[in-house]
C-alpha cells in the first residue's frame, strides 16, 4: 500500500490567504522555518497506478501538478483517480470534487450523511450531475463498515463513526448522526499492514483506539495543538471541542493518546494555520519529537 499526502493542513491551507498571524505572517516574510501546505487529501494506491482520493480539497489542481501518477498518461483525456472517499462534508474536503469535473463520472465513496449533505445544504454532487456525473457507492456502517474498490485489488477498508462535528451548513450540525465523520481502517490484504486515517477526531472512542492499536501507521488529526488556541491567537472565541477537533496538548489530548501506542507510526494531519507545531524549530515540534509524533508535509509518501 502506498499513501501519499497530497495536502497537510486545515481549512484554508498555511499560509491561509487572509491570516495574519504569528505562523502565516512569519511564512510570507521568511521569518520562521518552516513550509507551506495546501488543503488535506491523501491518495492511495495497491501498485502505484490506480488512486483513490480520500477527500478533495480546493487545492486538489494543484496537488495533482505536483504528483505525476494522478496526471494522464494512457489516452488523451484521463487520470489515474479511480474514485473518490469522503469522510465527512466539510468544505475543505468536498469542494475539489468541482474541480474534476472535465472528467468522466465520478465514484464517490460516502456515508448516506454525507450524501445528505452534499446533495442539499451543499449540493455539490447535485451540480456534477449536469457535468460529469456521479456514481455513488455507499459506505454503510451497520455490519462492521467493510467496502471494497474494485480497481485496488489488494486493499479492503473498514468505516468506523467518530465523534466529531457536521459542517456549520449541515442539518446535523447540533444534531450529530453515526457517519457525520467517520474514520477508515486501511488494509494491504498481501502484507496484512494496516493504515488507520481520521483527519478529523473529536474524542478517542473505545472503537477508535482500538483501531489505533491495530494499525502500523495512524494518520490522524492534528488540528489544534490546544484547546483554546483561537483564543489565543485573537481570531475567535471557538474552541476546538467545539470545531470537532482534540487537541494536541493537555490532559487527554492526542499527545497524551499516542503515548500509549506501542505499535503504530504515528502522524499528525490536517494541521490548522495557527498550530505552532508548524514552526519545524518550535518547543511545541520538539516535544512531538520526543514523543515521536511526526508532521505530515505535502508530499510525504507512506509506504506499507
Amino acid at each position: 500500500m502506498i499513501v501519499r499526502v497530497l495536502g497537510s493542513a486545515a481549512g484554508g491551507g498555511f499560509p491561509q490567504w487572509n491570516c495574519n498571524c504569528v505562523n502565516c505572517s512569519g511564512l510570507r516574510k521568511g521569518l520562521i522555518k518552516a513550509q507551506s501546505r495546501t488543503q488535506s487529501s491523501v491518495a492511495v494506491s495497491d501498485t502505484g497506478k490506480s488512486w483513490v482520493l480520500f477527500n478533495a480539497s480546493p487545492d486538489i489542481r494543484a496537488q495533482i501538478q505536483n504528483f505525476s501518477p494522478l496526471q494522464p498518461a494512457r489516452a488523451v483525456r484521463d487520470t489515474g483517480i479511480v474514485a473518490v472517499v469522503l469522510v465527512d462534508s466539510q468544505i475543505d474536503h468536498a469542494t475539489g470534487l468541482l474541480f474534476l469535473r472535465e472528467g468522466g463520472p465520478l465514484h464517490v465513496y460516502c456515508t448516506d450523511m454525507v450524501y445528505q449533505d452534499l446533495t442539499g445544504g451543499f449540493p455539490v454532487l447535485n451540480l456534477l450531475m449536469h457535468y460529469c456525473g456521479v456514481e455513488r457507492h455507499r459506505i454503510e456502517l451497520d455490519g462492521g463498515g467493510e467496502f471494497l474498490i474494485p480497481e485496488l485489488h489488494g486493499l479492503r477498508f473498514v468505516a468506523v463513526p467518530l465523534e466529531s462535528k457536521a459542517p456549520p451548513y449541515s442539518a446535523h450540525r447540533r444534531d450529530p448522526h453515526p457517519g457525520d465523520t467517520i474514520g477508515v481502517l486501511l488494509e494491504d490484504q498481501r502484507s496484512g499492514r494496516r493504515l488507520f486515517y481520521a483527519p478529523a477526531l473529536g474524542r478517542i472512542e473505545p472503537h477508535v483506539l482500538s483501531l489505533m492499536e491495530q494499525a502500523d501507521c495512524v494518520l490522524v488529526d492534528g488540528t489544534f495543538w490546544r484547546e483554546d488556541e483561537l483564543t489565543l491567537a485573537g481570531i475567535s472565541n471557538k474552541r476546538a471541542a467545539e470545531m470537532g477537533h482534540l487537541p494536541q496538548s493537555g490532559r487527554g489530548g492526542m499527545i497524551e493518546v499516542m503515548r500509549g501506542l506501542k505499535k503504530p507510526r504515528k502522524i499528525l494531519i490536517h494541521i490548522n494555520n495557527t498550530n505552532p507545531i508548524l514552526r519545524e524549530d518550535s518547543p511545541e515540534r520538539a516535544e512531538l519529537d520526543r514523543e515521536r509524533i511526526e508532521v505530515a508535509f505535502d508530499g510525504m509518501e507512506i509506504a506499507l
